[in-house]
C-alpha cells in the first residue's frame, strides 16, 4: 500500500473517532491518535512480547512521521472545513440526512471533498479512486458506489480539471 493511501486511511480514521467522540482539545486527540498509532505497529511488531511488559514508545519512524505530515493537514483541513463539506454532502446525498449516513461513509466523503476542494496537488479523480477504495474497505462494497455517487457529483461542480495537478 501506498504512503499517501495509508494516510488517508488513518485520516478516516481519526474523523472516524472525532466524529462519535469530539475531543475540546484538538491537538491532544490527535496526539493520543498517533500516539496509539505507533503503539499498535509497535505492538504488532513485538506479538512475541510477555503479555503486560512494560515498553517506552521509540521516537516515530520515518514512514510514520511521513504518515502524520500528510495526513495530519488534511484531518486539520476537514475539520476546519467541515459545515461547507457538509453542506455539499447534503446537496448532493438526496434523500439521506447527514447524521443517519454510515460514519465511515460521511468521513470519507468528508476528506475527499476537503481533497477536492483544498488541495490543488491532488486530482479530483485521484481523491474519488482513493475514496471509494477506502470506503469498499472500511464499510461496504455498497459505500464504494453512494460514495462515488456523491464524488462525481461534486467534481462536477469543480472549476478546475478532474485528472490535472493545478
Amino acid at each position: 500500500m501506498g504512503m499517501r493511501r495509508e494516510a488517508r486511511e488513518r485520516a478516516v480514521q481519526f474523523l472516524f473517532q472525532y466524529d462519535l467522540n469530539r475531543s475540546e482539545n484538538l491537538d491532544q486527540a490527535l496526539n493520543h491518535f498517533w500516539d496509539s498509532q505507533q503503539a499498535g505497529s509497535i505492538a504488532d511488531e513485538k506479538s512475541d512480547a510477555k503479555w503486560g511488559e512494560k515498553f517506552e514508545l521509540p521516537a516515530p519512524s520515518t514512514e510514520e512521521a511521513s504518515l502524520r505530515l500528510f495526513a495530519e493537514p488534511m484531518i486539520r483541513g476537514t475539520l476546519q472545513n467541515q459545515d461547507e463539506i457538509d453542506e455539499r454532502i447534503k446537496r448532493h446525498a438526496r434523500n439521506w440526512d447527514l447524521h443517519r449516513m454510515a460514519v465511515v461513509d460521511r468521513n470519507v466523503l468528508r476528506l475527499a471533498i476537503f481533497e477536492m476542494l483544498h488541495r490543488d496537488d491532488i486530482p479530483p479523480v485521484v481523491s474519488i479512486n482513493e475514496a471509494v477504495d477506502i470506503a469498499k474497505k472500511f464499510s461496504t462494497e455498497d459505500s464504494g458506489k453512494f460514495v462515488n455517487g456523491i464524488l462525481d457529483k461534486v467534481r462536477g461542480e469543480l472549476m478546475r480539471p478532474a485528472r490535472i495537478v493545478k
